[in-house]
């Protein structure tokens, strides 16, 4: 009865053994994704156990797996792909490929063209009443002196050395405030323009700066006032020099307006 005992014993001994390295069985292989220069690793997870490992820089992987359990791998901007392991899994290396996912660009709409017709174009492209208001009032706002005074960014007296100009006149100090303060209450204040005052300012424009550098990429007459018109509003020509023409910032900001105006309007290129 002992000897027979000890056989049993010894027959559960040896099954566990045998379940026990059944159950640390590995699988190997490599992640594909047909993009050599993506060097990403990928995530392997053992949906069966929750483990989980990544794969080195080329793909490849080696993983803790039992018969029937459930194999995901898992990517950045690629399909995620399930496998359940078979025997036959055990025997050679796996090749998982992975799908990289559409990127899908949303259609975009033009709903108006413009007819070149400045006043039928402006009564559409002009902002709301209440956008408008909004603008004016943060610009307002950001033009606004502060309400808490800032510290006073200065070396103490402490570790300063002697002033000499202390109790002297600052001469040309005083000179450049006075001249600042004439220019600032002479330059007429900046407010919204009217439909008619932009109309006016478009039209001196056209008279007084030189386009020069439209027509030389075959631009028409219906094509300068349709730039003008997109000029005026994304720069606010009118609102801020139709009171104080100045022919050079004026010239200056269309330019810098024309030069974001060529990125998304095809252009005939320059004249000879």
């Amino acid at each position: 009865m002992e000897i027979k005992y000890i056989g049993k014993s010894v027959l559960i001994v040896l099954f566990c053994i045998a379940s026990g390295i059944k159950a640390q069985q590995k699988i190997s292989g490599r992640v594909i994704t047909g993009n050599d220069l993506d060097l990403a690793p990928a995530l392997i997870v053992n949906i069966s156990d929750g483990k989980s490992i990544l794969s080195d820089m080329s793909g490849k992987f080696e993983i803790e797996a039992k018969e029937n359990d459930e194999i995901r791998f898992v990517k950045e901007g690629y399909y995620r792909s399930d496998k359940k392991i078979t025997g036959e899994d055990f025997k050679a290396p796996l090749n998982i490929i992975l799908r990289r996912m559409e990127i899908q660009i949303p259609e975009v709409k033009i709903k108006y063209k413009p007819t070149g017709n400045l006043a039928k174009d402006n009564r559409y492209f002009n902002e709301s009443r209440k956008l408008q208001s909004l603008k004016s009032d943060m610009e307002d706002y950001m033009k606004s002196p502060l309400n808490q005074p800032l510290p006073n960014n200065t070396v103490s007296k402490t570790f300063s050395g002697h002033d000499f100009n202390a109790g002297q006149v600052n001469v040309l100090g005083v000179l450049s405030a006075v001249s600042g303060l004439v220019k600032k209450a002479t330059k007429p204040k900046i407010t919204k323009a009217n439909y008619n005052e932009t109309q006016d300012f478009l039209k001196r424009v056209k008279n007084q700066i030189s386009l020069g550098f439209l027509t030389k990429y075959g631009m028409d007459e219906e094509q300068i006032d349709r730039f003008l018109l997109y000029a005026e509003k994304t720069r606010s020509l009118a609102k801020r020099f139709r009171k104080d023409f100045q022919v050079s910032e004026v010239e200056y900001e269309l330019k810098v307006a024309f030069a974001e105006y060529s990125k998304t309007n095809k252009l005939e290129g320059a004249k000879e």
